[in-house]
């Protein structure tokens, strides 16, 4: 059987949100071929009381209920050791914005133990969220998907599985497919097309069907400068350009998309 490259130690008060998304498409089958491992832990099997709760009311007043700590760290420290022997993330709107970048690293990082199947630890948040101390004290990172709120970390958690898991050697298909999403380079994707070449009269651009794969390379390289500068301005600050690229995005400023049909 293939290494499990990573397990992923997930802490929620939700486990059945998991499964159905686990079991479907490339997150099945990396998990059948043993590249990645979920492991869902539920924080309510942690708490102490005859109705295991694991909120209550915050101190100071004011709406809504706080995740208490007791059955957190109980779990975390259980599961992962005390304190944690691997990283432990909370899924949280306050945390870092989460990124192609930052998914790449998660999964590529360093083993704990060489030889050992790196883990990773998500803390699913609920409620109000979480007793700060849980933050001072436990977690070692805050991860947020976008700038917003939802009703708990579970769908963040499980976008970052996704995320994540697609950057492991030998789950993708392509083995440079993570290479070639979008925001892996710091730009948008480059259009796709497939058969039929002409459908109710919108054809293919002719270069996908030269054979040409220097130049088709160039195209959708320049197709993908063209895309990230129509709908992620903001992206091209950060990204790595040759100074002919950056020309060329001058070139883009200057022209707007009358330049289109020249990027080929």
């Amino acid at each position: 059987m293939t290494q499990t490259a990573l397990i992923f130690e997930v802490f929620t008060l939700f486990p059945e949100v998991f499964e159905p998304y686990l079991q479907i498409s490339i997150l099945q089958r990396a998990r059948q071929r043993g590249l990645v491992e979920v492991r869902l832990h539920n924080i309510r099997d942690w708490a102490t009381d005859r109705h295991h709760i694991t909120d209550d009311e915050p101190y100071g007043g004011g709406g809504g209920m706080v995740m208490k700590p007791e059955p957190i760290f109980a779990a975390v420290e259980a599961t992962l050791g005390a304190p944690p022997k691997c990283p432990l993330i909370l899924l949280t709107p306050q945390g870092r914005l989460f990124t192609q970048a930052i998914a790449g690293e998660l999964a590529l990082g360093g083993l704990e133990r060489p030889g050992e199947p790196r883990r990773l630890g998500l803390l699913c948040g609920r409620y109000e969220g979480v007793d700060e101390r849980v933050r001072q004290h436990l977690v070692t990172d805050e991860i947020s998907i976008g700038d917003y709120v939802l009703t708990g970390g579970e769908l963040a958690a499980l976008v970052v599985i996704d995320a994540v898991t697609r950057w492991i050697p030998g789950v993708l298909g392509d083995p440079d497919g993570a290479l070639d999403d979008s925001h892996a380079s710091g730009l948008l994707e480059y259009p796709h097309y497939t058969r039929p070449p002409v459908f109710r009269g919108w054809k293919v651009p002719e270069v996908l069907l030269s054979g040409d794969h220097g130049r088709i390379a160039r195209w959708r390289r320049r197709q993908s400068l063209l895309r990230t500068w129509r709908r992620r301005p903001d992206l091209l600050e950060k990204a790595q350009l040759s100074d002919e690229e950056r020309e060329l995005i001058q070139k883009i400023q200057r022209q707007g998309l009358s330049i289109e049909d020249e990027l080929v």
